[in-house]
């Protein structure tokens, strides 16, 4: 099995592949003191609920945006899988050209959205990632990573409000029942959640004046299947996009066999 990484600033999320299929996935709380032993605990744990162990994991894939973390999955996989990891970073092969002022820039997660895309809907492709930040990767029609737009994530929108305001509370996340909202919470919840359908809705339109209104969009992230069905212009959703994207930069580096 490939056990694919992608470190998010909230959530840690764990895919594990067996060849091309995705046999199991899992979303942990992203913890900057976590240690390469705590690590193993807790792999071991979500494998042994499908009767599987750590030697049954043969190669393993990190994309990481918390640098802090790098070197305990590293450790971990030098001590537990008796293997070394492919980090993704500047150098590894992952056949996007990336034409941006520094690629050495692009996280990790931007680079497997890419990957992943591009393999499933060809090119050009725009990426709509909902997490701790909102992301949108766009990809021409040559296949080059061509640039991004980052704005504030949901949760991080909320988290301001609550923060910065004296009397406004921390709310979840849903769908709300309507757009005027009849106490503080519903106005909160309504504000952040029909603002970012129209913050997603405009930058896609504006994206696709430069790609060609044709342009596919796949959303993916922890609040893509909240969201998503929401915006039109989104095609599909893909909350597991970011694995397969590691998956396949895995297979990129692999050295080839000779025939």
């Amino acid at each position: 099995m490939l056990l694919a990484v992608d470190v998010g600033n909230t959530n840690i999320v764990i895919g594990l592949f067996g060849g091309t299929n995705l046999l199991a996935n899992y979303r942990l709380h992203t913890n900057w003191q976590i240690t390469a032993d705590e690590i193993a605990l807790d792999i071991q744990g979500l494998l042994a609920m499908r009767g599987w162990s750590l030697p049954s994991i043969k190669g393993m894939v990190l994309g990481c945006v918390v640098p802090p973390l790098v070197y305990p999955l590293t450790r971990f996989a030098d001590r537990y899988l008796q293997l070394a990891p492919l980090v993704v970073g500047p150098g590894t092969k992952t056949g996007i050209p990336i034409l941006l002022d520094n690629p050495k820039e692009l996280a990790a997660d931007l680079i497997a959205n890419a990957v992943g895309a591009q393999a499933r809907f060809g090119a050009p492709v725009i990426v709509v990632d909902f997490g701790t930040a909102t992301t949108f990767s766009a990809i021409s029609a040559r296949g080059e990573y061509t640039g991004a737009v980052i704005a504030p994530g949901m949760k991080m929108a909320l988290d301001a409000l609550f923060l910065q305001t004296a009397r406004l509370p921390r709310v979840e996340i849903v769908e709300p029942r309507r757009v005027i909202g009849k106490n503080t919470v519903e106005a909160m919840q309504s504000g952040i959640f029909f603002g970012f359908v129209g913050l997603a809705t405009e930058i896609i339109q504006r994206m696709q004046d430069d790609l060609g209104h044709s342009t596919p969009v796949v959303a993916t992230g922890g609040l893509s299947v909240s969201i998503g069905p929401f915006i039109p212009l989104i095609n599909t959703i893909e909350p597991n996009l970011t694995l397969e994207g590691l998956r396949l930069i895995f297979e990129r580096n692999q050295p080839v066999s000779a025939s």
